[in-house]
Protein backbone atom coordinates (compact mmCIF):
# COMPACT_ATOMS: atom_id res chain seq x y z
CA UNK A 1 0.00 0.00 0.00
CA UNK A 2 1.17 3.54 -0.47
CA UNK A 3 2.38 6.06 1.75
CA UNK A 4 0.28 9.20 2.01
CA UNK A 5 1.63 12.50 3.59
CA UNK A 6 -0.15 15.13 5.01
CA UNK A 7 -0.14 18.53 5.77
CA UNK A 8 1.05 17.92 9.17
CA UNK A 9 4.19 15.79 7.55
CA UNK A 10 5.07 18.61 5.76
CA UNK A 11 7.24 21.83 6.95
CA UNK A 12 6.97 24.92 4.43
CA UNK A 13 9.55 26.46 6.07
CA UNK A 14 11.94 24.36 4.27
CA UNK A 15 11.44 25.81 0.75
CA UNK A 16 10.01 29.67 2.29
CA UNK A 17 13.72 31.25 2.23
CA UNK A 18 13.87 29.64 -1.48
CA UNK A 19 13.73 31.38 -4.51
CA UNK A 20 11.24 28.99 -6.72
CA UNK A 21 11.03 29.29 -10.58
CA UNK A 22 8.14 27.76 -11.79
CA UNK A 23 9.20 27.08 -16.03
CA UNK A 24 5.81 27.74 -17.75
CA UNK A 25 2.75 29.59 -16.73
CA UNK A 26 0.16 26.89 -18.73
CA UNK A 27 -1.89 24.32 -17.15
CA UNK A 28 0.06 23.35 -14.06
CA UNK A 29 2.44 26.12 -14.62
CA UNK A 30 -0.32 29.11 -13.45
CA UNK A 31 -1.93 26.55 -10.00
CA UNK A 32 1.43 26.18 -8.92
CA UNK A 33 2.97 29.67 -9.18
CA UNK A 34 -0.13 31.10 -7.85
CA UNK A 35 -0.88 28.56 -4.90
CA UNK A 36 3.01 29.21 -3.85
CA UNK A 37 2.61 32.74 -4.10
CA UNK A 38 -0.49 32.53 -1.72
CA UNK A 39 1.47 30.06 0.55
CA UNK A 40 4.14 32.83 1.36
CA UNK A 41 7.09 31.49 -1.19
CA UNK A 42 9.34 33.27 -3.30
CA UNK A 43 7.91 32.41 -7.26
CA UNK A 44 9.51 33.82 -10.52
CA UNK A 45 7.98 32.42 -13.86
CA UNK A 46 9.91 31.48 -16.41
CA UNK A 47 8.44 32.62 -20.11
CA UNK A 48 8.59 33.10 -23.98
CA UNK A 49 8.91 37.32 -24.12
CA UNK A 50 5.97 38.93 -24.53
CA UNK A 51 3.32 35.32 -25.24
CA UNK A 52 0.33 35.34 -24.05
CA UNK A 53 1.49 33.19 -20.74
CA UNK A 54 4.26 35.84 -20.12
CA UNK A 55 1.17 38.22 -20.33
CA UNK A 56 -0.99 36.21 -17.87
CA UNK A 57 1.83 35.88 -15.56
CA UNK A 58 2.84 39.91 -15.45
CA UNK A 59 -1.25 40.17 -15.08
CA UNK A 60 -1.60 37.70 -11.83
CA UNK A 61 0.90 39.71 -10.08
CA UNK A 62 3.89 37.57 -10.76
CA UNK A 63 7.97 38.20 -11.81
CA UNK A 64 8.36 36.97 -15.30
CA UNK A 65 11.37 36.48 -17.05
CA UNK A 66 13.28 34.36 -19.91
CA UNK A 67 13.75 30.64 -18.59
CA UNK A 68 17.46 31.42 -18.62
CA UNK A 69 16.98 34.54 -15.71
CA UNK A 70 14.66 32.56 -13.41
CA UNK A 71 16.79 29.22 -13.98
CA UNK A 72 20.02 31.22 -12.35
CA UNK A 73 17.75 32.93 -9.73
CA UNK A 74 16.17 29.73 -8.52
CA UNK A 75 16.62 27.66 -6.38
CA UNK A 76 14.06 25.19 -6.64
CA UNK A 77 13.37 24.96 -10.76
CA UNK A 78 10.19 23.09 -11.54
CA UNK A 79 9.69 21.93 -15.28
CA UNK A 80 6.16 22.38 -16.17
CA UNK A 81 6.25 23.59 -19.67
CA UNK A 82 5.13 20.44 -22.01
CA UNK A 83 6.87 17.09 -22.21
CA UNK A 84 8.24 17.93 -26.02
CA UNK A 85 9.79 21.00 -25.07
CA UNK A 86 11.19 19.75 -21.91
CA UNK A 87 14.45 18.62 -23.64
CA UNK A 88 15.25 21.65 -25.41
CA UNK A 89 14.31 24.60 -22.90
CA UNK A 90 16.31 22.30 -20.43
CA UNK A 91 19.89 22.07 -22.78
CA UNK A 92 19.20 25.91 -23.80
CA UNK A 93 18.43 27.64 -20.55
CA UNK A 94 18.11 25.58 -17.51
CA UNK A 95 21.31 23.25 -17.79
CA UNK A 96 24.12 25.66 -17.45
CA UNK A 97 22.51 27.49 -14.42
CA UNK A 98 22.17 24.07 -12.05
CA UNK A 99 24.67 24.64 -9.51
CA UNK A 100 25.32 22.51 -6.64
CA UNK A 101 22.49 22.53 -4.11
CA UNK A 102 19.76 23.76 -6.54
CA UNK A 103 16.68 21.11 -6.99
CA UNK A 104 15.10 20.69 -10.14
CA UNK A 105 11.66 19.17 -9.93
CA UNK A 106 8.52 17.82 -12.48
CA UNK A 107 5.12 17.07 -12.24
CA UNK A 108 6.18 14.25 -14.52
CA UNK A 109 8.58 12.14 -15.29
CA UNK A 110 8.89 10.87 -18.58
CA UNK A 111 12.35 13.15 -19.86
CA UNK A 112 14.12 12.21 -16.59
CA UNK A 113 12.95 8.56 -17.21
CA UNK A 114 13.81 8.30 -21.00
CA UNK A 115 16.94 10.31 -19.92
CA UNK A 116 16.08 13.12 -22.24
CA UNK A 117 17.21 15.12 -18.99
CA UNK A 118 19.96 14.24 -16.86
CA UNK A 119 20.98 16.54 -14.28
CA UNK A 120 24.49 16.76 -12.63
CA UNK A 121 24.95 14.93 -9.42
CA UNK A 122 25.15 17.98 -7.29
CA UNK A 123 21.30 19.18 -7.28
CA UNK A 124 18.41 16.95 -5.83
CA UNK A 125 15.71 15.83 -8.47
CA UNK A 126 12.51 15.59 -7.04
CA UNK A 127 8.22 15.27 -8.31
CA UNK A 128 5.15 16.22 -7.63
CA UNK A 129 2.65 15.62 -10.04
CA UNK A 130 -0.78 16.33 -8.80
CA UNK A 131 -3.42 13.92 -9.68
CA UNK A 132 -5.91 16.86 -11.30
CA UNK A 133 -5.59 19.70 -13.98
CA UNK A 134 -4.17 23.04 -13.40
CA UNK A 135 -7.23 24.73 -12.85
CA UNK A 136 -9.05 22.20 -10.54
CA UNK A 137 -5.32 22.38 -8.37
CA UNK A 138 -5.84 26.07 -8.21
CA UNK A 139 -9.57 26.44 -7.78
CA UNK A 140 -9.04 23.62 -4.73
CA UNK A 141 -6.49 25.74 -3.23
CA UNK A 142 -8.85 28.99 -3.38
CA UNK A 143 -11.65 27.18 -1.39
CA UNK A 144 -9.06 25.56 1.30
CA UNK A 145 -9.29 21.93 -0.04
CA UNK A 146 -6.47 20.42 -2.31
CA UNK A 147 -5.73 18.07 -4.76
CA UNK A 148 -4.00 14.57 -4.17
CA UNK A 149 -0.29 14.33 -6.05
CA UNK A 150 2.02 12.09 -5.93
CA UNK A 151 6.32 12.67 -4.51
CA UNK A 152 9.44 11.19 -5.80
CA UNK A 153 12.92 11.43 -5.44
CA UNK A 154 15.04 10.58 -8.01
CA UNK A 155 18.13 12.02 -6.74
CA UNK A 156 19.13 13.18 -3.29
CA UNK A 157 22.23 15.30 -3.26
CA UNK A 158 21.19 17.59 -0.40
CA UNK A 159 20.20 14.33 2.15
CA UNK A 160 16.91 16.69 1.96
CA UNK A 161 14.91 16.23 -1.25
CA UNK A 162 12.09 14.30 -0.11
CA UNK A 163 11.43 16.85 2.87
CA UNK A 164 11.82 19.46 0.14
CA UNK A 165 9.60 18.37 -2.47
CA UNK A 166 6.76 17.05 0.43
CA UNK A 167 7.22 20.90 1.66
CA UNK A 168 6.86 22.24 -2.16
CA UNK A 169 3.69 19.60 -2.43
CA UNK A 170 2.05 21.52 0.84
CA UNK A 171 3.15 24.64 -0.57
CA UNK A 172 0.62 24.29 -3.41
CA UNK A 173 -2.17 22.65 -1.45
CA UNK A 174 -1.79 19.15 -2.35
CA UNK A 175 -1.00 18.06 1.16
CA UNK A 176 -4.06 19.46 2.71
CA UNK A 177 -5.76 16.17 0.92
CA UNK A 178 -2.67 13.65 0.63
CA UNK A 179 0.80 13.15 -1.12
CA UNK A 180 1.46 9.65 -2.41
CA UNK A 181 4.90 8.54 -2.37
CA UNK A 182 6.55 6.97 -5.58
CA UNK A 183 9.15 6.91 -8.12
CA UNK A 184 9.87 8.36 -11.34
CA UNK A 185 9.70 4.71 -12.71
CA UNK A 186 6.47 3.60 -11.81
CA UNK A 187 4.51 7.24 -11.98
CA UNK A 188 5.93 7.53 -15.81
CA UNK A 189 4.81 4.13 -16.53
CA UNK A 190 1.71 3.69 -15.03
CA UNK A 191 0.74 7.41 -16.22
CA UNK A 192 1.46 6.36 -20.13
CA UNK A 193 -0.22 2.79 -19.43
CA UNK A 194 -3.26 4.69 -18.07
CA UNK A 195 -3.31 6.88 -20.80
CA UNK A 196 -2.99 4.70 -23.71
CA UNK A 197 -5.30 2.02 -22.12
CA UNK A 198 -8.12 2.93 -20.72
CA UNK A 199 -8.44 6.96 -20.52
CA UNK A 200 -7.69 8.57 -24.04
CA UNK A 201 -6.77 5.18 -26.29
CA UNK A 202 -8.83 2.63 -24.77
CA UNK A 203 -12.01 4.85 -23.94
CA UNK A 204 -12.10 6.44 -27.33
CA UNK A 205 -11.62 3.33 -29.26
CA UNK A 206 -14.27 1.33 -27.44
CA UNK A 207 -16.95 4.52 -28.00
CA UNK A 208 -15.75 4.73 -32.02
CA UNK A 209 -16.17 1.13 -32.01
CA UNK A 210 -19.47 0.64 -30.61
CA UNK A 211 -20.72 4.12 -32.21
CA UNK A 212 -19.50 2.43 -35.91
CA UNK A 213 -21.14 -0.66 -34.59
CA UNK A 214 -25.19 0.32 -34.25
CA UNK A 215 -24.51 2.64 -37.27
CA UNK A 216 -23.25 0.11 -40.02
CA UNK A 217 -26.39 -1.97 -37.96
CA UNK A 218 -28.90 0.59 -39.44
CA UNK A 219 -29.43 2.78 -36.32
CA UNK A 220 -29.46 6.51 -36.25
CA UNK A 221 -26.22 8.30 -35.52
CA UNK A 222 -27.86 10.66 -33.14
CA UNK A 223 -28.97 7.58 -31.18
CA UNK A 224 -25.76 5.75 -30.93
CA UNK A 225 -24.30 9.01 -29.98
CA UNK A 226 -26.06 9.19 -27.13
CA UNK A 227 -26.07 5.62 -25.67
CA UNK A 228 -22.27 4.73 -26.13
CA UNK A 229 -20.75 8.63 -25.69
CA UNK A 230 -23.14 10.72 -23.88
CA UNK A 231 -24.57 8.82 -21.42
CA UNK A 232 -20.52 8.09 -20.38
CA UNK A 233 -20.17 10.75 -18.63
CA UNK A 234 -23.02 9.76 -15.96
CA UNK A 235 -21.59 6.44 -15.55
CA UNK A 236 -17.94 7.42 -14.96
CA UNK A 237 -19.36 10.32 -12.79
CA UNK A 238 -20.91 7.60 -10.25
CA UNK A 239 -17.88 5.73 -10.51
CA UNK A 240 -15.56 8.92 -9.22
CA UNK A 241 -18.40 9.42 -6.85
CA UNK A 242 -18.29 5.84 -4.98
CA UNK A 243 -16.97 3.14 -6.83
CA UNK A 244 -18.23 0.80 -9.67
CA UNK A 245 -20.54 -0.91 -6.24
CA UNK A 246 -22.38 2.87 -5.98
CA UNK A 247 -22.32 2.78 -10.08
CA UNK A 248 -23.64 -0.88 -9.96
CA UNK A 249 -26.23 0.37 -7.26
CA UNK A 250 -27.39 3.51 -8.99
CA UNK A 251 -28.32 1.72 -12.59
CA UNK A 252 -30.95 -0.84 -13.54
CA UNK A 253 -30.50 -4.44 -12.71
CA UNK A 254 -30.72 -4.91 -16.55
CA UNK A 255 -27.71 -3.01 -17.11
CA UNK A 256 -26.09 -4.28 -14.11
CA UNK A 257 -26.45 -8.32 -15.01
CA UNK A 258 -25.31 -7.05 -18.82
CA UNK A 259 -22.34 -4.95 -17.27
CA UNK A 260 -21.36 -8.61 -15.22
CA UNK A 261 -21.78 -10.90 -18.23
CA UNK A 262 -21.10 -9.10 -21.47
CA UNK A 263 -17.86 -6.78 -20.26
CA UNK A 264 -15.63 -9.54 -20.09
CA UNK A 265 -16.77 -10.30 -23.23
CA UNK A 266 -15.44 -7.02 -24.46
CA UNK A 267 -12.48 -6.58 -22.24
CA UNK A 268 -11.29 -10.37 -22.90
CA UNK A 269 -8.36 -12.15 -22.82
CA UNK A 270 -6.93 -10.74 -25.89
CA UNK A 271 -7.78 -7.28 -24.69
CA UNK A 272 -6.13 -8.32 -21.70
CA UNK A 273 -2.70 -9.52 -23.98
CA UNK A 274 -2.64 -6.18 -25.54
CA UNK A 275 -2.46 -4.55 -22.50
CA UNK A 276 0.80 -6.43 -21.29
CA UNK A 277 2.22 -5.74 -24.72
CA UNK A 278 1.54 -1.93 -24.37
CA UNK A 279 2.88 -2.17 -21.09
CA UNK A 280 5.98 -3.99 -22.20
CA UNK A 281 6.54 -1.31 -24.73
CA UNK A 282 6.35 1.68 -21.68
CA UNK A 283 8.38 -0.85 -20.00
CA UNK A 284 11.25 -0.84 -22.17
CA UNK A 285 11.27 2.39 -23.59
CA UNK A 286 9.68 1.52 -27.30
CA UNK A 287 7.11 4.04 -27.25
CA UNK A 288 9.19 6.97 -25.33
CA UNK A 289 11.47 6.28 -28.73
CA UNK A 290 8.54 6.05 -30.80
CA UNK A 291 7.55 9.21 -29.95
CA UNK A 292 10.68 11.09 -29.46
CA UNK A 293 11.00 10.27 -33.29
CA UNK A 294 7.64 11.19 -34.37
CA UNK A 295 8.91 14.58 -32.45
CA UNK A 296 11.75 14.96 -34.00
CA UNK A 297 10.27 14.38 -37.63
CA UNK A 298 7.94 17.21 -37.34
CA UNK A 299 5.00 15.02 -36.15
CA UNK A 300 3.75 14.14 -39.56
CA UNK A 301 1.78 10.92 -38.01
CA UNK A 302 0.26 12.55 -34.89
CA UNK A 303 -0.41 14.72 -37.07
CA UNK A 304 -2.28 13.28 -39.70
CA UNK A 305 -3.97 10.54 -36.93
CA UNK A 306 -5.71 14.31 -35.59
CA UNK A 307 -7.16 15.19 -38.83
CA UNK A 308 -8.56 11.77 -39.49
CA UNK A 309 -10.27 11.39 -36.48
CA UNK A 310 -11.27 14.95 -36.11
CA UNK A 311 -13.74 14.83 -39.45
CA UNK A 312 -15.24 10.65 -37.87
CA UNK A 313 -18.92 10.85 -38.35
CA UNK A 314 -18.99 10.46 -34.27
CA UNK A 315 -17.33 14.55 -33.73
CA UNK A 316 -19.99 15.44 -36.59
CA UNK A 317 -22.79 14.09 -34.68
CA UNK A 318 -21.95 14.92 -31.30
CA UNK A 319 -21.38 18.82 -32.30
CA UNK A 320 -24.61 18.71 -33.53
CA UNK A 321 -26.35 17.17 -30.29
CA UNK A 322 -24.22 19.12 -27.97
CA UNK A 323 -25.67 22.36 -29.46
CA UNK A 324 -28.63 21.06 -27.94
CA UNK A 325 -26.98 21.17 -24.27
CA UNK A 326 -26.32 24.65 -23.70
CA UNK A 327 -25.60 23.41 -20.00
CA UNK A 328 -22.57 22.38 -21.37
CA UNK A 329 -20.69 25.80 -22.32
Amino acid sequence: MATIYHDKDANLKLIKNKTIGVIGFGSQGHAHAQNLTDSGCKVMVGELSGSAPWKAAKKAGLTVASAEKVAKASDIIIMLVPDTMQAKIYHESIEKNLTAGKMLMFAHGFNIHYNQIVPPANVDVTMIAPKGPGHMVRQNFTEGIGTPALVAVYQDASGKAFEKALAYGKGIGSARAGILETTFAEETETDLFGEQAVLCGGVTAMIKTAFETLVDAGYQPEIAYFEVCHELKLIVDLIHRGGFKFMRYSVSDTAEYGDYTRGPRIINDDTREEMWKILEEIQNGTFAREWILENQAGAPAFNAFRRMEADHEIEEVGEELRGMMPWLK
